[in-house]
């Protein structure tokens, strides 16, 4: 080295301490704390880092350490285990499923059977109802012969007694269709169900009861067919 070059090295030594000693305060501290921040930072980002990292991995974690614990044939064991538990699963579900379908197809007959049910009894009903009232007309039949063979005598005849047992005949034809007349007695009281009021008259009946029958009424099965038509007392 030469001597120019030693003296310039000596002169830029000398120099630094006197720059540095000129740096103000505030232009120190603002570098020393820029870099204590940036420390600051980077411990943050680590501890960050090492969170995210602890967070994704700690199941991975868990599931290695439950591999490497357990041997080869344990862990086959298992696996086969859970292969069972997969095929039986499915066969309960495949069950249930038929057996559903099982229940459908039976509903579906059940609601069949009812609606040819209901078709079968409407029909019998129709069929009940017309035996029953030819029956009925075939019965009525006999009364009719007897009126007319009534009619038939001579006009001196005395025809009362074939007409009352005709009409007894006729009475028991209507008997036995469980129909009953409906021929309330004068003084009764007045049921607005089975007796028709046709007007009110002067009687020595008590006042608001029945005066007179003008026609008796029917009722079949205890269900009322035709009103009697009646007068009442004046009151």
């Amino acid at each position: 080295m030469s001597e120019q070059d030693a003296s310039d090295t000596d002169d830029a030594d000398e120099s630094a301490p006197e720059d540095a000693a000129d740096a103000t305060p505030d232009e120190v501290s603002a570098d020393e704390t820029t870099a204590d921040e940036w420390e600051t930072l980077d411990d943050v980002a680590e501890d960050d880092d090492e969170s995210d990292g602890t967070a994704e991995f700690e199941a991975g974690d868990d599931l290695l350490d439950r591999v490497e614990s357990t041997d080869d044939e344990q862990l086959a064991n298992e696996i086969a285990s859970l292969r069972m538990r997969v095929d039986s699963l499915e066969s309960e579900v495949q069950e249930r499923e038929e057996e559903a379908d099982e229940l459908e197809s039976k509903l579906a007959r059940t609601k069949a059977d009812f609606q040819n049910y209901k078709k079968r009894m409407k029909k019998r009903r129709e069929e009940e109802k017309q035996r029953a009232t030819e029956d009925l007309v075939e019965r009525l039949l006999d009364v009719r012969d007897n009126l007319k063979r009534a009619l038939e005598q001579d006009e001196d005849a005395d025809i009362r007694d074939g007409i009352e047992a005709t009409l007894r005949q006729f009475d028991e034809e209507l008997r036995q269709e469980n129909v009953e007349e409906i021929d309330p007695e004068p003084g009764e009281e007045v049921d607005p169900q089975r007796h028709e009021v046709l007007l009110r008259v002067e009687s020595d009946q008590p006042a608001g009861t029945i005066a007179e029958v003008h026609r008796p009424g029917y009722e079949m099965a205890e269900k009322v067919i035709r009103a009697a038509q009646i007068t009442v007392s004046e009151e």
